[in-house]
């Protein structure tokens, strides 16, 4: 690798130096790499959302072609047609979304009629923004749930905060977001306060949900040198770690051709006996069999949990005893430290919310290995971490 080559190299997250290191031919590294600079450069400057079309407005455009020569002026028609579609609605969102050239939006209306389920189930990641700020109003009760979420008990005794930015930062593919909450772990890792750091921020969602607002999750899609800016004296580099940030705002209804698609592509969810299961040997829950069906709406608030590029990494035992739920162990299906510890934290806050809505009693409790099997795997050399257990009431007196 040349000085350049080596530079974007060193720039490359940990899913694309994997896939480049597959490549065995050094030529062929080297153009790779230098498409990836392109593509991060794009990406970091804002743009790469409106261009990802390009590519097959380019593809379309030697159709037509094709099309003209080899089937005649109705095959030109038809792809001449689609290609002008495109390159239209591509050109229209440069115009309203990157540079803000459109009609005042109004704002979002509130869901106070919906319960905490309903609400974990409609909410969506809200990947384009309006213009507006937050309210005074909104954001004096944005900052209250904060504050009350921020003070309940955690998993961990290690403090973590949440500090607000009003200003834009870099960040992926989010548009138009100004207003963000920045999710701060201390420096040494604690997998127990990444926890925290899901189950508190989900419930600052779920609220945030009801208040209209519009919320995204952004793990590998924020560029930490634009947060720390903002930060300023508020992040220690020797203390803290930014684990996650939350673009929070009013949703807009100019979406990006890209985002529209993309956003499609992370809605759809695995199916709730793909994620619960009866024991560590992962054979799935009779779902319409007690004690299981007692707990199916807290099942579909899970379901419904956000994670990370939408990878659904965590995974419920439920152990029963005499058609009672004795626990759920939650574990996490991959080794990532932190973005799969987050998504199991948020499976806790829907867990916990569910739960006190159905009126279910029970409490967290991290379990001594011998309460649980952790050395059953899931599928030939897929490990299972375990990470937190929650007890149902008849069985809170389970020692460790």
């Amino acid at each position: 690798m040349n000085k350049k080559v080596e530079e974007i190299y060193s720039k490359l997250g940990a899913n694309e130096r994997a896939i480049t290191d597959k490549i065995g031919n050094d030529a062929l590294k080297n153009i790779f790499i230098r498409i990836i600079g392109v593509k991060l450069k794009l990406q970091w400057k804002g743009w790469l959302q409106y261009l990802i079309p390009v590519p097959i407005i380019l593809l379309l455009s030697l159709l037509t072609v094709f099309a003209y020569f080899l089937f005649g002026k109705y095959f030109f028609l038809f792809f001449s047609a689609i290609t002008l579609v495109i390159c239209l609605k591509v050109i229209l969102d440069i115009i309203t979304v990157k540079f803000k050239i459109r009609f005042s939006e109004p704002l979002p209306k509130r869901k106070d009629s919906l319960t905490d389920i309903e609400l974990m189930q409609i909410r969506h990641s809200c990947r384009s923004y309006q213009t507006k700020k937050l309210c005074r109003k909104d954001y004096e009760e944005l900052m209250l749930s904060v504050k009350n979420h921020l003070s309940e008990p955690k998993f961990s005794s290690e403090s973590i905060r949440l500090e607000y930015i009003s200003a834009p930062i870099t960040v992926w593919p989010t548009v138009n977001a100004s207003e963000f909450l920045v999710a701060i772990a201390p420096k040494e890792y604690n997998r127990l306060a990444i926890l925290d750091v899901g189950k508190t921020l989900q419930k600052i969602v779920i609220d945030a949900t009801r208040m209209g607002l519009g919320t995204c999750w952004i793990g590998p899609g924020a560029d930490h040198k634009s947060i720390t800016a903002q930060l300023g004296n508020n992040f220690n580099p020797e203390k803290d770690n930014i684990i996650c940030v939350c673009a929070i705002g009013y949703e807009s209804k100019y979406y990006p051709l890209f985002i529209r698609y993309f956003n499609k592509k992370m809605r759809s969810r695995l199916t709730v006996d793909s994620l619960f299961f009866k024991d560590y040997e992962m054979n799935p829950i009779p779902l319409m069999q007690e004690p299981f069906q007692s707990f199916e709406k807290v099942l579909n608030a899970c379901k419904w949990a956000p994670s990370s590029y939408n990878g659904q990494t965590t995974r419920g035992i439920m152990i029963s005893n005499n058609n009672n739920l004795e626990r759920i162990d939650f574990v996490a299906t991959t080794t990532s430290k932190y973005y799969a510890a987050v998504a199991t934290g948020i499976w806790t806050a829907n867990w916990e919310m569910g739960c006190k809505e159905l009126g279910i009693e029970g409490h967290f409790k991290k379990l001594n290995e011998n309460k649980y099997q952790s050395t059953l795997t899931q599928a030939e050399n897929n490990i299972l971490i375990y990470d937190m257990s929650w007890i149902s009431l008849p069985y809170e007196g389970m020692k460790d």
